[in-house]
Order: structure tokens, then C-alpha cells, then sequence
């Protein structure tokens, strides 16, 4: 069991994944902060210097100033303006994720087949097959026009 384990570790694909998801969640804290520190300050000015991040709803009764505030009280809360931050980025990572498989899907089409030039054409008289290049039909021996 342990020499199949080796194998498949050292496999490509094993590798391979093993990158794959380093880079996605390094790709992931870079969406995240698109989303926390460029993207979501000016939403939050157009509605009205809203912070999505602090907006929470208690649950305790207590009334809290900020989420900060209820966390350290230990008040329970519900942080959908968190969810909401959390929403925003994973619709930019399924679009760019999108967008990179349309592009990695377009340049693996192959160029459609041309169709191959036709090598024959049926004779005039007896309508047997005959080469293309033919001055006369090998069956009839008719003489027909080289085709152009």
C-alpha cells in the first residue's frame, strides 16, 4: 500500500493538483482583498458610507455598536454583510474561473477539417467512376474534357 501511495504522490497529477490548489487559494486571498479593500469601500460610499463587513444583526437583544463590540461581549450574531463580501467574491472567482476555461476551451478547437479535393468524377457516357485528370473513360473509352 505504501509503494502505491509513492506512486501516485509522485505522479504529475498528484503534483500538479498539489499546485493547483496552492495557487487558488493564494488566488483567493487576492479576490478577497479586491473585494475588502477596492471593490466594497466605494459600494459602501454610494449607499451611503456603508461598511458591508460591519453590518450584522444580534440575535441577544443586545443592542451592539459594532460587530466588534457583540464578538467581545460574545453576543450572537448574524454577519450577513460578511456573507455578503463572501458572495461578491466567489461571483469574481466563478467569472475569472469562467472566463480562463472559455479561453483554455478556445485555443484546444482544432481547426475544422477541409474537405480533401474530390480525385474523380463520373464519366458523361456511362457515368463510371473516372480520374479527374482522365481525357478518356477507361470503361467506355469515350473521350471526354479534362475537368477545369
Amino acid at each position: 500500500m505504501l509503494k502505491e501511495f509513492k506512486e501516485f504522490a509522485i505522479k504529475g497529477n498528484a503534483i500538479d493538483m498539489a499546485v493547483g490548489i496552492i495557487i487558488g487559494a493564494a488566488f483567493g486571498k487576492i479576490v478577497s482583498s479586491l473585494v475588502n479593500d477596492i471593490l466594497m469601500p466605494p459600494i459602501g460610499l454610494l449607499v451611503g458610507n456603508v461598511d458591508f463587513s460591519g453590518l450584522f444583526l444580534s440575535l441577544s437583544g443586545q443592542p451592539y455598536r459594532t460587530l466588534a463590540e457583540a464578538k467581545a461581549a460574545g453576543g450572537a450574531t448574524i454577519n450577513y454583510g460578511l456573507f455578503i463580501n463572501t458572495v461578491i467574491d466567489f461571483l469574481i472567482v466563478s467569472f475569472v474561473i469562467f472566463m480562463l476555461i472559455r479561453q483554455i476551451n478556445r485555443l484546444k478547437k482544432e481547426p475544422a477539417a477541409q474537405p480533401a479535393a474530390p480525385t474523380t468524377r463520373d464519366c458523361p457516357y456511362c457515368f463510371s467512376a473516372i480520374s479527374i485528370k482522365a481525357t478518356r473513360c477507361p470503361h467506355c473509352t469515350a473521350q471526354v474534357e479534362r475537368a477545369k
